[in-house]
């Protein structure tokens, strides 16, 4: 199978590739090494894919109707995955349209050329972020998002209505993922693990937001992953059983799906300094912050239509995933 993947220098992107190329797939990788965080990282990712049989780089823009138009008519992927976005909730505040640029536009073009080369099913990040104002927990795929409280949110709940418009007007197969607070080694430097673990070690304090409060689903990579590949080998399907009287915003009369993937265990943010404050055997000094706008308190997934369409749960603890980050940002940064 002939696998396009966006996004193949980001941390998820990366480890999906690994993955495809190891059963054997061919990968057609799409990134432009943006410097929202540390190109050096990025290309440290990208180094373990890049010779890899089956692999093939594509150093372009989404937002590149052209570029990317010729791609999908040159390769004739069979199947994409759209990883690559605009990330991070706080940085929609501060530079919004990089938000349009990529997470709309971009989506836009992926959708065109699935649309023109009959890719047979596509794949894309949503987020967790999604769920915005809601409060009942755990968060389900079938409640109402239509509140959402960044423009990071909007755009992956915008990603989600465009793709069941294609899925509509043109049949093809898609299925959006709501990825819940992911992290694990090769993560990015933007989130709060990342962070932490960088100023705990070199002694500085960290802000932490909402005074402690927040309460997250933290989800591991290899659990992504493995998500990802499971809802990639079974295109989306329509729902015979929809009903518009009554309808479930998860499914429709199109190819259309929506799954959470998260660990299905809420984590106290204190939790979670508290294991790293173990891994790394040295206690964080805190500068106690309220909620930052944009910001949701809690995240929750709920995860039964994942375990009964593809027979899986992410299952993770965070006191190995935390372990195993901390080693591996010990190795990375010589620590």
């Amino acid at each position: 199978m002939k696998v396009l993947i966006t996004g193949t220098a980001g941390f998820i992107g990366n480890n999906l590739a690994m993955r495809i190329l190891e059963r054997g797939d061919e990968v057609i990788g799409i990134d432009n090494l943006n410097d929202y965080y540390d190109v050096n990282l990025k290309k440290a990712r990208l180094d373990r894919i890049i010779n890899e049989k089956g692999f093939t780089e594509a150093r372009i823009n989404l937002e590149d109707r052209q570029a990317v138009a010729e791609l999908f008519k040159k390769h004739k992927p069979e199947r994409v995955v759209n990883l690559a976005a605009q990330a991070g909730v706080r940085y929609s505040l501060e530079n919004p349209l990089s938000y349009v640029d990529t997470n709309i536009v971009g989506f836009t073009n992926i959708l065109e050329g699935s649309r023109y080369q009959d890719v047979e099913h596509l794949v894309y990040a949503s987020s967790s972020s999604v769920y915005g104002i809601n409060t009942k927990m755990p968060f389900s795929v079938h409640q109402n998002v239509n509140h959402p409280v960044s423009l990071y949110a909007a755009s992956k709940k915008a990603n989600e209505l465009m793709a069941h418009t294609y899925s509509h007007l043109f049949n093809i197969p898609t299925t959006g993922l709501r990825f819940f607070t992911v992290y694990g080694p090769w993560g990015r430097p933007d989130m709060a693990l990342f962070l932490f673990t960088k100023n705990i070690l070199a002694g500085k304090p960290i802000d932490v937001f909402n005074y402690g409060k927040h309460r997250r689903d933290f989800t591991y990579i290899d659990d992504i992953v493995e998500g990802v590949i499971r809802v990639l080998d079974k295109p989306a399907q329509p729902n015979p059983d929809w009903d518009s009287d009554n309808p479930d915003s998860a499914t429709s009369r199109a190819p259309y799906k929506l799954y959470n993937i998260g660990n299905n265990n809420i984590v106290e943010l204190m939790r979670y300094i508290e294991v790293l404050e173990d891994c790394l055997g040295k206690k964080a000094e805190m500068n106690m912050l309220p909620l930052q706008p944009g910001d949701v308190p809690d995240t929750y997934a709920n995860v039964d239509d994942l375990v009964a369409d593809m027979d899986y749960k992410p299952d993770t603890r965070v006191e190995d995933g935390i372990e195993n980050f901390v080693r591996w940002y010990k190795d990375y940064y010589k620590v």
